[in-house]
Protein backbone atom coordinates (compact mmCIF):
# COMPACT_ATOMS: atom_id res chain seq x y z
CA UNK A 1 0.00 0.00 0.00
CA UNK A 2 3.12 2.04 0.29
CA UNK A 3 3.03 5.72 -2.13
CA UNK A 4 -0.10 3.95 -3.68
CA UNK A 5 -0.91 7.61 -4.87
CA UNK A 6 2.34 8.87 -3.90
CA UNK A 7 4.25 6.63 -6.82
CA UNK A 8 2.51 8.94 -8.97
CA UNK A 9 6.21 11.15 -8.34
CA UNK A 10 8.04 8.23 -9.15
CA UNK A 11 6.14 7.93 -12.50
CA UNK A 12 6.52 11.32 -13.54
CA UNK A 13 10.41 10.84 -12.72
CA UNK A 14 11.05 7.47 -14.93
CA UNK A 15 9.30 9.43 -17.68
CA UNK A 16 11.22 11.97 -17.84
CA UNK A 17 14.15 9.57 -18.15
CA UNK A 18 13.02 9.05 -22.09
CA UNK A 19 12.91 12.83 -22.28
CA UNK A 20 9.03 13.12 -21.08
CA UNK A 21 7.67 15.91 -18.88
CA UNK A 22 4.25 16.02 -17.22
CA UNK A 23 1.35 17.20 -20.10
CA UNK A 24 1.32 20.67 -18.15
CA UNK A 25 2.69 21.69 -14.33
CA UNK A 26 2.40 19.88 -10.98
CA UNK A 27 2.46 23.44 -9.33
CA UNK A 28 -1.42 24.25 -8.26
CA UNK A 29 -0.20 27.91 -7.46
CA UNK A 30 0.37 27.70 -11.21
CA UNK A 31 -2.56 26.11 -12.63
CA UNK A 32 -4.43 28.93 -12.89
CA UNK A 33 -1.63 30.79 -14.94
CA UNK A 34 -1.21 27.75 -17.14
CA UNK A 35 -4.77 27.61 -17.73
CA UNK A 36 -5.32 30.84 -19.11
CA UNK A 37 -3.00 30.54 -21.91
CA UNK A 38 -5.01 27.53 -23.31
CA UNK A 39 -9.11 29.01 -22.26
CA UNK A 40 -10.87 31.27 -24.08
CA UNK A 41 -10.89 34.63 -21.74
CA UNK A 42 -14.58 34.37 -20.93
CA UNK A 43 -14.18 30.32 -19.90
CA UNK A 44 -11.28 31.52 -17.89
CA UNK A 45 -13.01 34.60 -16.15
CA UNK A 46 -15.89 32.31 -15.35
CA UNK A 47 -13.54 30.14 -13.65
CA UNK A 48 -11.51 32.03 -11.63
CA UNK A 49 -13.69 34.71 -10.87
CA UNK A 50 -15.33 35.82 -7.61
CA UNK A 51 -17.74 38.19 -5.97
CA UNK A 52 -16.66 41.87 -6.08
CA UNK A 53 -13.26 42.85 -5.03
CA UNK A 54 -12.42 38.86 -4.80
CA UNK A 55 -11.48 39.71 -0.80
CA UNK A 56 -13.03 35.98 0.11
CA UNK A 57 -11.05 33.90 -2.69
CA UNK A 58 -8.02 35.63 -0.79
CA UNK A 59 -9.38 34.92 2.46
CA UNK A 60 -9.54 31.63 2.06
CA UNK A 61 -6.15 31.32 1.12
CA UNK A 62 -4.91 33.26 3.69
CA UNK A 63 -6.83 31.31 6.01
CA UNK A 64 -4.78 27.75 5.09
CA UNK A 65 -1.68 29.86 5.58
CA UNK A 66 -2.49 30.76 9.20
CA UNK A 67 -2.31 26.66 9.90
CA UNK A 68 0.69 24.91 9.94
CA UNK A 69 1.33 21.23 9.71
CA UNK A 70 3.79 19.49 12.49
CA UNK A 71 5.84 16.91 11.34
CA UNK A 72 7.00 13.91 13.61
CA UNK A 73 9.16 11.78 13.41
CA UNK A 74 10.06 7.70 13.61
CA UNK A 75 6.27 6.64 13.13
CA UNK A 76 6.88 4.06 11.23
CA UNK A 77 4.73 5.61 8.32
CA UNK A 78 6.21 3.77 5.15
CA UNK A 79 2.95 2.20 4.58
CA UNK A 80 -0.26 4.53 4.79
CA UNK A 81 -3.66 4.60 4.47
CA UNK A 82 -5.33 7.55 2.90
CA UNK A 83 -9.00 6.25 2.89
CA UNK A 84 -11.88 7.87 4.48
CA UNK A 85 -15.48 6.97 5.22
CA UNK A 86 -18.11 9.60 4.12
CA UNK A 87 -21.72 9.17 4.78
CA UNK A 88 -21.18 5.22 5.03
CA UNK A 89 -19.39 5.20 1.66
CA UNK A 90 -15.17 4.02 1.87
CA UNK A 91 -13.41 6.22 -0.66
CA UNK A 92 -10.33 6.01 -1.72
CA UNK A 93 -9.04 9.35 -0.08
CA UNK A 94 -10.99 12.20 1.63
CA UNK A 95 -11.29 13.46 -1.89
CA UNK A 96 -14.48 14.79 -3.89
CA UNK A 97 -14.68 16.58 -7.06
CA UNK A 98 -16.70 20.06 -6.10
CA UNK A 99 -20.38 20.67 -8.47
CA UNK A 100 -18.76 22.48 -11.41
CA UNK A 101 -21.26 23.79 -14.11
CA UNK A 102 -21.10 24.54 -17.74
CA UNK A 103 -17.85 22.46 -18.18
CA UNK A 104 -18.42 22.55 -22.26
CA UNK A 105 -17.23 26.04 -21.83
CA UNK A 106 -13.85 24.89 -20.74
CA UNK A 107 -13.38 22.06 -23.02
CA UNK A 108 -15.66 20.12 -25.50
CA UNK A 109 -15.87 17.05 -23.44
CA UNK A 110 -17.72 18.78 -20.53
CA UNK A 111 -18.81 16.58 -17.95
CA UNK A 112 -17.93 13.13 -19.48
CA UNK A 113 -14.47 13.59 -19.71
CA UNK A 114 -14.49 14.50 -16.08
CA UNK A 115 -16.80 11.63 -14.94
CA UNK A 116 -14.45 9.63 -16.67
CA UNK A 117 -11.35 11.03 -14.90
CA UNK A 118 -13.16 10.80 -11.35
CA UNK A 119 -14.25 6.82 -11.76
CA UNK A 120 -10.69 6.22 -12.81
CA UNK A 121 -9.07 7.26 -9.40
CA UNK A 122 -12.21 5.60 -7.27
CA UNK A 123 -13.53 9.47 -6.36
CA UNK A 124 -16.99 10.78 -6.63
CA UNK A 125 -18.09 13.39 -8.71
CA UNK A 126 -20.64 15.77 -7.53
CA UNK A 127 -22.64 16.60 -10.66
CA UNK A 128 -24.34 20.00 -11.09
CA UNK A 129 -27.56 21.13 -12.01
CA UNK A 130 -25.87 23.47 -14.10
CA UNK A 131 -24.55 20.99 -16.16
CA UNK A 132 -23.91 20.67 -20.39
CA UNK A 133 -24.48 17.07 -20.38
CA UNK A 134 -27.77 15.30 -19.14
CA UNK A 135 -27.91 13.25 -15.98
CA UNK A 136 -28.28 10.46 -17.47
CA UNK A 137 -25.45 10.59 -20.27
CA UNK A 138 -22.61 11.74 -17.51
CA UNK A 139 -23.95 8.93 -15.19
CA UNK A 140 -23.42 6.29 -18.29
CA UNK A 141 -19.66 7.99 -18.63
CA UNK A 142 -19.10 7.53 -14.72
CA UNK A 143 -19.64 3.98 -15.35
CA UNK A 144 -19.25 2.19 -11.91
CA UNK A 145 -17.79 5.40 -10.47
CA UNK A 146 -19.32 7.01 -7.35
CA UNK A 147 -21.17 9.92 -8.12
CA UNK A 148 -23.37 12.41 -6.47
CA UNK A 149 -26.27 14.76 -7.67
CA UNK A 150 -25.89 18.78 -6.88
CA UNK A 151 -29.35 20.73 -6.82
CA UNK A 152 -29.19 24.58 -7.61
CA UNK A 153 -32.98 24.39 -6.29
CA UNK A 154 -35.44 25.64 -8.66
CA UNK A 155 -38.54 27.54 -7.74
CA UNK A 156 -41.31 24.98 -9.39
CA UNK A 157 -41.63 21.93 -7.34
CA UNK A 158 -42.72 19.49 -9.86
CA UNK A 159 -39.05 20.31 -11.84
CA UNK A 160 -37.52 19.95 -8.83
CA UNK A 161 -39.05 16.41 -8.06
CA UNK A 162 -38.82 15.63 -11.68
CA UNK A 163 -34.84 16.32 -11.64
CA UNK A 164 -34.19 14.57 -8.28
CA UNK A 165 -35.98 11.40 -9.87
CA UNK A 166 -33.82 11.36 -12.72
CA UNK A 167 -30.80 11.48 -10.79
CA UNK A 168 -31.87 8.36 -8.47
CA UNK A 169 -32.80 6.47 -11.07
CA UNK A 170 -29.24 7.02 -12.60
CA UNK A 171 -27.89 6.13 -9.74
CA UNK A 172 -26.79 8.69 -7.70
CA UNK A 173 -26.27 8.14 -4.31
CA UNK A 174 -25.67 11.50 -2.49
CA UNK A 175 -27.45 14.68 -2.67
CA UNK A 176 -25.66 18.28 -2.55
CA UNK A 177 -28.60 21.12 -2.43
CA UNK A 178 -26.67 24.56 -2.58
CA UNK A 179 -27.98 26.82 -0.56
CA UNK A 180 -25.73 29.84 -1.14
CA UNK A 181 -26.58 30.54 -5.02
CA UNK A 182 -29.74 31.37 -4.93
CA UNK A 183 -29.33 34.55 -7.16
CA UNK A 184 -25.88 35.19 -8.55
CA UNK A 185 -23.63 37.67 -7.20
CA UNK A 186 -22.21 40.80 -8.52
CA UNK A 187 -18.79 39.44 -10.45
CA UNK A 188 -17.37 42.05 -12.06
CA UNK A 189 -15.14 39.65 -14.19
CA UNK A 190 -18.22 37.82 -16.14
CA UNK A 191 -19.82 41.71 -15.86
CA UNK A 192 -17.06 43.41 -17.55
CA UNK A 193 -16.96 40.50 -20.68
CA UNK A 194 -21.32 41.04 -20.31
CA UNK A 195 -20.88 37.17 -20.10
CA UNK A 196 -23.31 34.80 -18.40
CA UNK A 197 -23.12 31.65 -20.14
CA UNK A 198 -26.78 29.82 -19.41
CA UNK A 199 -28.02 33.05 -21.18
CA UNK A 200 -26.53 31.48 -24.32
CA UNK A 201 -27.94 27.97 -23.63
CA UNK A 202 -24.30 26.28 -22.37
CA UNK A 203 -25.31 24.27 -18.76
CA UNK A 204 -28.59 24.09 -19.27
CA UNK A 205 -28.53 20.43 -20.09
CA UNK A 206 -30.49 19.16 -17.48
CA UNK A 207 -33.73 21.05 -17.34
CA UNK A 208 -33.69 21.72 -21.25
CA UNK A 209 -34.04 17.72 -21.19
CA UNK A 210 -36.39 17.44 -18.22
CA UNK A 211 -40.01 16.83 -18.89
CA UNK A 212 -41.71 18.58 -16.07
CA UNK A 213 -39.54 21.75 -17.39
CA UNK A 214 -40.42 21.42 -20.89
CA UNK A 215 -44.36 21.01 -19.69
CA UNK A 216 -44.09 24.48 -18.29
CA UNK A 217 -42.69 25.68 -22.14
CA UNK A 218 -45.26 27.14 -24.69
CA UNK A 219 -42.72 25.64 -28.07
CA UNK A 220 -40.32 22.98 -27.48
CA UNK A 221 -36.91 24.63 -26.72
CA UNK A 222 -36.19 23.35 -30.32
CA UNK A 223 -38.54 25.55 -31.33
CA UNK A 224 -37.71 28.35 -29.25
CA UNK A 225 -35.06 28.06 -27.16
CA UNK A 226 -34.65 32.04 -26.34
CA UNK A 227 -37.94 31.46 -24.17
CA UNK A 228 -36.68 28.21 -23.00
CA UNK A 229 -33.36 29.89 -21.84
CA UNK A 230 -35.31 32.74 -19.84
CA UNK A 231 -38.28 30.88 -18.62
CA UNK A 232 -34.85 28.34 -16.96
CA UNK A 233 -33.02 31.51 -15.80
CA UNK A 234 -36.31 32.42 -13.64
CA UNK A 235 -36.47 29.01 -11.86
CA UNK A 236 -33.11 29.53 -11.15
CA UNK A 237 -32.17 32.53 -9.98
CA UNK A 238 -33.82 34.94 -7.58
CA UNK A 239 -36.11 32.91 -5.16
CA UNK A 240 -34.82 31.85 -1.68
CA UNK A 241 -35.96 28.66 0.26
CA UNK A 242 -36.69 28.55 4.19
CA UNK A 243 -35.82 25.88 6.68
CA UNK A 244 -39.51 24.47 6.58
CA UNK A 245 -39.33 23.54 3.26
CA UNK A 246 -36.31 20.69 3.56
CA UNK A 247 -39.15 18.24 4.10
CA UNK A 248 -39.84 18.37 0.36
CA UNK A 249 -36.54 17.13 -0.26
CA UNK A 250 -36.32 14.16 1.87
CA UNK A 251 -40.05 13.24 0.20
CA UNK A 252 -38.34 12.82 -3.44
CA UNK A 253 -34.82 11.31 -2.20
CA UNK A 254 -34.17 8.36 -0.57
CA UNK A 255 -29.97 8.62 -0.22
CA UNK A 256 -28.21 11.13 2.49
CA UNK A 257 -28.64 14.41 2.28
CA UNK A 258 -26.11 17.29 2.43
CA UNK A 259 -26.34 21.26 2.74
CA UNK A 260 -23.70 22.79 1.36
CA UNK A 261 -23.35 27.04 1.82
CA UNK A 262 -22.61 26.67 5.53
CA UNK A 263 -21.01 29.23 7.20
CA UNK A 264 -22.58 29.96 10.85
CA UNK A 265 -23.29 27.37 13.62
CA UNK A 266 -26.80 28.28 14.34
CA UNK A 267 -26.78 27.15 10.47
CA UNK A 268 -25.09 24.03 10.78
CA UNK A 269 -27.07 23.34 13.79
CA UNK A 270 -30.56 23.56 11.73
CA UNK A 271 -29.23 21.71 9.23
CA UNK A 272 -28.96 18.93 12.08
CA UNK A 273 -32.37 19.99 13.97
CA UNK A 274 -33.74 19.09 10.23
CA UNK A 275 -32.50 15.74 9.70
CA UNK A 276 -30.22 16.39 7.01
CA UNK A 277 -27.46 13.63 6.66
CA UNK A 278 -24.17 16.00 6.53
CA UNK A 279 -23.04 19.40 5.31
CA UNK A 280 -20.16 21.23 3.49
CA UNK A 281 -18.49 24.44 5.05
CA UNK A 282 -18.31 26.58 2.00
CA UNK A 283 -18.41 30.34 0.90
CA UNK A 284 -18.70 29.08 -2.83
CA UNK A 285 -14.97 29.58 -3.45
CA UNK A 286 -15.64 33.10 -2.65
CA UNK A 287 -17.54 33.23 -5.98
CA UNK A 288 -21.16 34.86 -3.79
CA UNK A 289 -20.36 36.95 -0.75
CA UNK A 290 -17.55 39.42 -1.04
CA UNK A 291 -15.93 40.01 1.95
CA UNK A 292 -17.20 36.92 3.44
CA UNK A 293 -15.27 34.95 6.52
CA UNK A 294 -12.57 32.19 5.33
CA UNK A 295 -14.42 28.96 4.99
CA UNK A 296 -11.50 27.48 6.88
CA UNK A 297 -11.92 29.87 9.37
CA UNK A 298 -15.63 29.28 10.11
CA UNK A 299 -14.99 24.94 9.87
CA UNK A 300 -13.60 24.76 13.56
CA UNK A 301 -16.44 26.34 14.98
CA UNK A 302 -18.87 24.50 13.19
CA UNK A 303 -17.38 21.15 13.91
CA UNK A 304 -17.43 21.72 17.50
CA UNK A 305 -21.54 22.60 16.99
CA UNK A 306 -22.80 19.55 15.11
CA UNK A 307 -19.43 17.11 14.18
CA UNK A 308 -20.73 14.38 16.21
CA UNK A 309 -24.41 14.86 14.66
CA UNK A 310 -23.94 15.31 10.87
CA UNK A 311 -20.70 14.65 8.42
CA UNK A 312 -19.11 17.65 7.79
CA UNK A 313 -17.57 18.36 4.77
CA UNK A 314 -15.55 21.47 3.39
CA UNK A 315 -15.05 23.35 0.42
CA UNK A 316 -13.26 26.80 -0.87
CA UNK A 317 -9.69 27.36 -1.62
CA UNK A 318 -8.38 23.82 -1.49
CA UNK A 319 -5.16 23.53 -3.58
CA UNK A 320 -2.76 21.39 -2.41
CA UNK A 321 -2.34 18.05 -0.08
CA UNK A 322 -1.54 19.65 2.75
CA UNK A 323 -4.67 21.93 2.47
CA UNK A 324 -6.95 18.18 2.84
CA UNK A 325 -5.00 17.07 5.28
CA UNK A 326 -5.32 20.72 7.55
CA UNK A 327 -9.18 20.43 6.71
CA UNK A 328 -9.24 16.99 7.83
CA UNK A 329 -7.38 17.72 10.82
CA UNK A 330 -9.12 20.70 11.69
CA UNK A 331 -12.94 18.26 11.74
CA UNK A 332 -13.93 17.64 8.03
CA UNK A 333 -14.70 13.82 7.18
CA UNK A 334 -13.47 14.88 3.13
CA UNK A 335 -12.59 18.04 0.98
CA UNK A 336 -14.57 19.34 -2.52
CA UNK A 337 -12.07 20.30 -5.13
CA UNK A 338 -13.13 22.42 -7.52
CA UNK A 339 -11.09 25.41 -9.73
CA UNK A 340 -7.55 22.97 -9.92
CA UNK A 341 -9.51 19.96 -12.05
CA UNK A 342 -11.52 22.37 -14.14
CA UNK A 343 -7.91 23.71 -15.20
CA UNK A 344 -6.91 20.26 -16.10
CA UNK A 345 -10.18 20.41 -18.14
CA UNK A 346 -9.50 22.85 -20.05
CA UNK A 347 -5.48 21.93 -20.47
CA UNK A 348 -6.23 18.46 -22.03
CA UNK A 349 -9.81 17.39 -21.08
CA UNK A 350 -9.97 14.03 -18.98
CA UNK A 351 -6.08 13.66 -19.27
CA UNK A 352 -5.39 16.85 -18.02
CA UNK A 353 -8.42 16.43 -14.95
CA UNK A 354 -6.82 13.63 -14.01
CA UNK A 355 -3.40 14.55 -14.07
CA UNK A 356 -4.04 16.97 -11.77
CA UNK A 357 -6.15 14.77 -9.48
CA UNK A 358 -3.60 12.14 -9.42
CA UNK A 359 -1.14 15.26 -8.33
CA UNK A 360 -3.44 16.53 -5.33
CA UNK A 361 -3.44 12.57 -4.23
CA UNK A 362 0.26 12.10 -4.28
CA UNK A 363 0.84 15.00 -2.70
CA UNK A 364 -1.95 14.39 -0.09
CA UNK A 365 0.06 10.73 0.56
CA UNK A 366 3.49 11.82 0.51
CA UNK A 367 2.57 15.04 2.67
CA UNK A 368 0.71 12.54 5.09
CA UNK A 369 4.09 10.21 4.90
CA UNK A 370 6.11 12.89 5.87
CA UNK A 371 4.35 14.73 8.52
CA UNK A 372 4.50 11.08 10.14
CA UNK A 373 1.05 9.81 9.62
CA UNK A 374 -0.26 6.44 8.73
CA UNK A 375 -3.29 7.53 8.49
CA UNK A 376 -6.15 9.84 7.45
CA UNK A 377 -7.59 8.68 11.03
CA UNK A 378 -4.66 10.09 12.67
CA UNK A 379 -4.82 13.87 11.74
CA UNK A 380 -6.43 16.25 14.26
CA UNK A 381 -5.82 19.49 15.90
CA UNK A 382 -2.54 17.71 17.36
CA UNK A 383 -1.43 17.45 13.68
CA UNK A 384 -1.48 21.33 13.57
CA UNK A 385 0.07 24.81 14.71
CA UNK A 386 -1.64 27.81 14.50
CA UNK A 387 0.62 30.26 12.69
Amino acid sequence: MAERFGGYQNEIYLHGLGGAKPPFTTDPTRLAESAREVMTPEAYDYVAGGAGSGATMAANRAAFDRWRLVPRMLTDATDRDTSATVLGERLPAPVLLAPVGVQSIVHSDAELATARAAASLGLPMILSTASSRTIEDVAEASGAGARWFQLYWPADSDVTASMLTRAERAGYRTLVVTLDTWSLAWRPRDLDRAHLPFLTGEGLATPLSDPAFRALLDKAPEEDMPAAILRWVSLFTGTDHSWDQLPFLREHWSGPIVLKGIQHPDDARGAADAGVDGIVVSNHGGRQVDGAIAALDALPGIVRAVGERVDVLFDSGVRTGADVLKAVALGAKAVLVGRPWVYGLGHAGEDGVRHVLRGLLADLDLTLALTGHRSIAELGPDSLQRS
